[in-house]
């Protein structure tokens, strides 16, 4: 069985003519210069980001430490869960002063995210031991635990949380 070509037809010999040009470009590329800069590129183009992000050090903090960190005055904000503390600065709105959340910056949130709420009652006092949260039910440590994942994913840990006086 032997092989034809049959350039009778258009469509073949539009391919063929095809598949020419491709394989010139390939071989021969075009080396003239570009004669306008694109629009996009005009000032530059730069990988690098405008400001860097201020560095974050892995610390030990105990509630009395963690309560600075509570967002007021533009500062940083820092929320522990379950003795993990995490720099959630970038969540702002939910974590601020005004947010959501924002009873929970600066301190430790365990109770309260493993119960579903925002009340300050779920807050142990700053100047009290640490929640050993032993009276939580199966479903709401699951609840914590769904909250560690959720943050360990989106922001960064920058330490942990421990009793008073031991840091």
């Amino acid at each position: 069985m032997g092989l034809s070509l049959d350039f009778g037809t258009p469509v073949n010999t539009a391919l063929l003519v095809y598949i020419l040009y491709s394989v010139q470009r390939i071989i021969f590329p075009s080396t003239s210069k570009p004669t306008t800069v694109p629009n996009e590129f005009k000032a530059g183009y730069s990988w690098m980001p405008k400001t860097h992000p201020p560095t974050v050090l892995f610390k030990t903090y105990t509630p009395k430490t963690l309560e600075p960190f509570n967002g007021k005055d533009g500062g940083r904000i820092l929320l522990a869960i379950n003795g993990i503390v995490f720099e959630v600065t970038a969540g702002r709105n939910f974590y601020g002063p005004n947010g959501m959340y924002g009873n929970f910056a600066g301190r430790d949130a365990s109770r309260g995210m493993a119960k579903q709420s925002f009340d300050l009652e779920m807050l142990t006092p700053i100047d009290q031991p640490l929640d050993k949260l032993e009276d939580l039910q199966p479903d709401e440590v699951e609840n914590m635990k769904g909250w560690i994942d959720h943050f360990s994913n989106k922001y960064i840990v920058c330490g942990k949380l421990v009793e008073n006086g031991q840091a």
